[in-house]
């Protein structure tokens, strides 16, 4: 499927999962969007931390794509969204029309599943694909560099990889520097602040085998674990793993 009829089939109420897996080639974008007047402070935050928060577009006075799916409606083209209130989801809704207003800056951020098709296409696996259910992600302590009020420490996501695939999967996910590139940690999740794997502070669980090691990516949930330390009094942004899915090729992002 096309992903401006994948949208329309979202728009419509008839598609509210996790998208990983879905619109083989095309870009997806986690989306972030907070009053202006701290717009500009998250932009130089998220330039600061790219790796976690590579930005491919924002939208001012509008609720509209420009770049990624021109006209492609934001605030009910993606499967579900979270209003997050003092830090907290207070809401999550398939549609934020209800919400909208021209305070609000838009912040389509780059996403890991991005990189997926390319793995896939080398032959290296993956899980949460296989057993259709959100990727597994992790609060981390690995801090960000604070900007203003923006602060905090990354999420990542974690994919388990076959060992003798290792070195392949990062020579592939270095090809697309905005969408995370290369993981930041592989294997040993205790270096990184995860205590417990089997327990994902996002997304779902899925198997690990003996002959598997885990890699961790940046995550673009990452802004939703700073708001959680910020605690501005509003916020919208994607659930996690139900992302918006653009016009755009993966192949246009690879360098």
């Amino acid at each position: 499927m096309e992903a401006k009829e994948f949208r329309k089939k979202i728009a419509s109420g008839a598609f509210a999962k996790p998208t990983a897996g879905y619109c083989e080639g095309y870009v997806q974008a986690n989306m972030f969007v907070i009053p202006k007047e701290y717009a500009d402070d998250f932009e130089k935050f998220a330039k600061e931390n790219s790796k976690a928060m590579p930005v491919l577009e924002v939208i001012n006075d509008s609720y509209k794509s420009k770049i990624l799916a021109p006209g492609a409606n934001l605030l009910n083209e993606l499967p579900l969204y979270n209003i997050v209130e003092n830090g907290v989801v207070s809401k999550t809704l398939t549609s934020i029309e209800a919400f909208y207003n021209q305070d609000l800056v838009f912040f389509l951020i780059g996403c890991s599943f991005t990189f997926e098709t390319s793995l896939l296409k080398n032959n290296i696996p993956l899980r949460h694909v296989d057993m259709g259910v959100n990727v597994p992600m992790y609060s981390t302590n690995i801090k960000l560099k604070p900007v203003g009020i923006f602060h905090g420490d990354m999420v990542v996501s974690m994919r388990p990889i076959k060992k003798e695939r290792v070195a392949d999967a990062c020579v592939v996910t270095s090809h697309y520097p905005n969408m995370h590139g290369t993981p930041i940690q592989v294997g040993y999740p205790e270096m990184i602040g995860i205590s417990d794997i089997y327990h994902p502070d996002y997304g779902n669980m899925v198997r690990i085998d003996e002959d598997e090691i885990p890699l961790f990516w940046p995550c673009g949930v990452t802004p939703q674990n700073v708001l959680k330390e910020v605690k501005l009094p509003f916020a919208i942004t994607h659930a996690p793993g139900h992302m918006f899915v653009s016009d755009k090729k993966d192949s246009d992002y690879y360098i």
